[in-house]
């Protein structure tokens, strides 16, 4: 009979690259890049918001491409920083818990604890996120968004105790030369194929070229490179599509010849618009970014009618928010809220022109919204209501 497999003791592991000289100076950029990430995490979960209590701001137009682009590309280069900082702490999984001594004991529980906690909810972001971007979603019993928001908070809580516990440790290694034995385990003698600088070089180098094989998805001179953007801008226009008509079932719909745009005002339809009364109504062009939540973004010019011209000719009060809602059958964001800052901005159009063309029926024809500083999601397309309440 075969013995039971055994886990691996530390003493097994015994690189030299194994060392907390390589974890400290690893884990500063994961922490970084997890810092970034958690802002502008924050910055998108705001801006979502249907009535936050801090109006989000119109300006700049490009604010959430930034922000939005950074979140992704700093989660793509956390995976190979992430992955080598697992790997330089394996061994520590594998220690004794020094039961006897109290305070050792804490120590190594609150550290090992928020190692788990923090890998546990790394892993999870990283992979929903990239799989968000993707846009394939094998989950069904929770929301990304609100999921993804909350495990975040769990993943830099376990960070922020993590660097608490490891402080002395991390201040004294990184202010040693990368080469110095002081903290390393006795049986981490083993030289490997790099040296400890080569290694941290080469986790660097593998976290640059991941932020540009994806970045061309927010930086269009990236795009020939980045061949893992998920979007690269060749679509009508030149700015890509999420949701095709087919996909939001509104092929027959749009293209109706009965469309019509109702305008509500509290509760009672104050006009009623065909696509030619659009057209004859002033039209104006913006040049505006669509910026998605999965992270890629693009330029467009877009002409239309002005938000705030049509709501004001139907007797719409200025300073109230606008519930705008699409043809599209299903989805969170059929009905959206467009807060009263962005229904005033004069940059707020529906649209029915992209790039000096008629909007393609992917686009959101006959006519979409697109607003300054807002994420895609919200862009609302093939738009039918917009009803202004108290």
């Amino acid at each position: 009979m075969k013995a039971p497999l055994a886990p691996p003791t530390p003493e097994q592991f015994t690189s030299r690259l194994r060392s907390p000289a390589v974890a400290a100076r690893v884990g500063v950029w994961l922490g970084v890049s997890f810092g970034i990430c958690f802002v502008t995490g924050l910055v998108s979960h705001y801006a979502q918001l249907p009535t936050p209590p801090i109006p989000f701001p119109t300006s700049p137009s490009w604010g959430y491409r930034v922000t939005q682009g950074l979140h992704v590309t700093s989660g793509v280069a956390a995976i190979p920083l992430l992955l080598v900082k697992l790997w330089s702490v394996l061994p520590k999984f594998f220690e004794r818990l020094p039961l006897r001594d109290h305070r050792r004991l804490l120590l190594a529980v609150l550290e090992r604890g928020s190692i788990g906690v923090l890998v546990a909810a790394a892993i999870f972001q990283l992979a929903t996120g990239l799989l968000n971007a993707a846009q394939w979603y094998p989950w069904t019993t929770f929301s990304f968004r609100t999921t993804h928001f909350a495990i975040a908070w769990v993943a830099i809580g376990a960070l922020v105790v993590h660097v608490a516990v490891k402080l002395p440790i991390i201040r004294d290694v990184l202010t040693s030369d990368i080469e110095a034995s002081d903290h390393d385990r006795a049986t981490a003698t083993t030289p490997g194929a790099l040296s400890r600088r080569g290694l941290v070089r080469t986790t660097f180098a593998a976290a640059g070229v991941a932020v540009l094989a994806t970045a061309g998805g927010t930086v269009p001179w990236l795009r020939k490179v980045s061949v893992f953007a998920t979007r690269t801008g060749e679509a009508p226009g030149g700015v890509p599509i999420n949701k095709s008509a087919r996909a939001a079932g509104v092929e027959e719909s749009a293209m109706s010849g009965d469309w019509r745009l109702e305008v509500l005002v509290d509760g009672v339809v104050a006009a009623s618009l065909a696509y030619d009364d659009l057209r004859a109504m002033p039209q104006h062009t913006a040049d505006l970014p669509i910026a998605c939540v999965e992270g890629w973004s693009a330029q467009g010019s877009w002409s239309g009618v002005r938000l705030a011209d049509l709501l004001g000719a139907a007797g719409a009060p200025a300073d109230r928010d606008v519930t705008v809602t699409s043809l599209q059958e299903s989805g969170p964001y059929r009905v959206t809220t467009l807060p009263a800052g962005f229904a005033a901005d004069p940059r707020t159009l529906l649209a029915l022109d992209l790039s000096g063309d008629r909007l393609a029926l992917d686009h959101g024809y006959p006519c979409r919204l697109i607003a300054p500083n807002r994420p895609g999601v919200l862009q609302t397309k093939w738009v039918t209501r917009l009803e202004v309440g108290t």
